[in-house]
């Protein structure tokens, strides 16, 4: 896939809801400076609108070594950016009836029982929008690795050394465990395995053809090898070694690959145009209106799986993720029917400052 032109910019916005055209050379000079800040390895950024991937460009290499440049077709990993499809899969069991969001999570994972100082039960709303008291991770750093076959049996061992933070209910408190405990929650409510789940029930009917927890044979051949900052340029042999030894327990939390093609549909599903097969766009609306202000986000809130805001009259929703050598950002204005994903092959995270001033120029203000 080559970069889109400007033209075909205009034609997909043509296409949409009226609303000001966004300036694109505004938002490249935006993206180079992005990517200027983080010389090591690359960077894809694409623009959703009028119901696609209207337009996108790639800045350095998805490896650096080979002197392979980014392009649209490079493949990612996502971190949390995940978070959000495992919030799918809740909403989808709600719609069927399957769990309610008040259930408690140990009449799906009895296992929590095991959690230090666990009390007062969480339920799953309380998980998916961290507000379940659970610490963020464990106290030991023996479960972030691991095959992804055996990620539920080490979240399980990870829990006698998780610990409540605070009450349920009582604050919002961002914790990967918590989701990790989440989707081992959810697929036994629904008697199939997460990742088999989600690849079904999400992945497949969406026609997300480069997202994967486990990248087939054409995925890990367009997969950007990822870097940390050294010496003015990058080191990849800490994201190397995860992507060797595996995530552990850390996957309904951060373990999906994907590139700026699926992530675009996956936004526009967000913003109500997928299949109803998948999810029923009111009930993706609704979701969206539920949140809870984050202590140590200024103006942000969290909901199911995704954060929101209200920056200078624009509605901002999505998520960022980061793991070893890697940072996204998928975000969307629902009022302005346009999104954002931002997605590069270096640390650290891609800042709330970045995501808003794209979101803002692609909103054509």
């Amino acid at each position: 896939m080559k970069n889109l032109t400007l033209a075909a910019l205009v034609l997909a916005l043509s296409i949409g809801a009226a609303q000001a055209a966004p300036d694109l050379q505004r938002l490249e000079s935006r993206m180079a400076v992005e990517a200027a800040a983080h010389p090591a390895g690359g960077m894809t950024v694409g623009l959703v609108a009028g119901g696609k991937l209207a337009w996108t460009k790639s800045y350095g290499f998805a490896d650096m070594e080979r002197r392979v440049a980014a392009n649209a077709d490079t493949v990612y990993r996502i971190g949390s950016v995940t978070k959000q499809f495992t919030s799918i899969m809740m909403l989808q069991l709600m719609e069927q009836g399957k769990v309610k969001p008040d259930d408690p999570a140990q009449r799906y994972l009895p296992q929590v029982a095991l959690v230090k100082g666990a009390g007062v039960p969480f339920t799953l709303e309380q998980l998916s929008a961290h507000r379940s008291g659970l610490s963020r991770e464990p106290d030991q750093n023996l479960f972030v690795s691991g095959p992804i076959t055996g990620w539920r049996d080490t979240l399980v061992a990870a829990l006698p050394h998780v610990s409540m933070q605070f009450p349920p209910g009582n604050r919002v408190s961002y914790s990967n465990i918590g989701i990790a405990v989440l989707g081992a929650a959810l697929a036994s409510a629904a008697n199939e395995p997460y990742v088999d789940y989600v690849h079904k029930h999400i992945i497949a009917p969406l026609g997300l053809t480069h997202t994967s927890f486990t990248p087939d044979k054409d995925m890990l051949a367009h997969l950007a090898r990822g870097y940390r900052p050294k010496d003015g340029g990058g080191d990849s042999a800490a994201a190397q070694k995860e992507l060797e030894s595996g995530r552990g327990y850390k996957i309904p939390n951060g373990g999906l690959f994907s590139t700026v093609g699926d992530l675009a549909a996956f936004l526009t599903f967000e913003m109500g145009h997928g299949p109803r097969a998948v999810l029923a766009p009111e009930t993706l609306a609704a979701n969206f209106r539920t949140t809870y202000p984050m202590e140590d986000e200024h103006g942000w809130n969290y909901g199911r799986g995704f954060y929101r805001a209200a920056v200078n009259g624009q509605t901002i929703i999505g998520h960022w993720g980061s793991v070893a050598g890697y940072a996204a950002a998928a975000y969307f204005d629902p009022d302005a029917q346009v999104g954002i994903v931002i997605l590069r092959n270096s640390d650290p995270r891609v800042s709330n400052d970045v995501i808003v001033d794209a979101l803002r120029i692609a909103a054509g203000k």
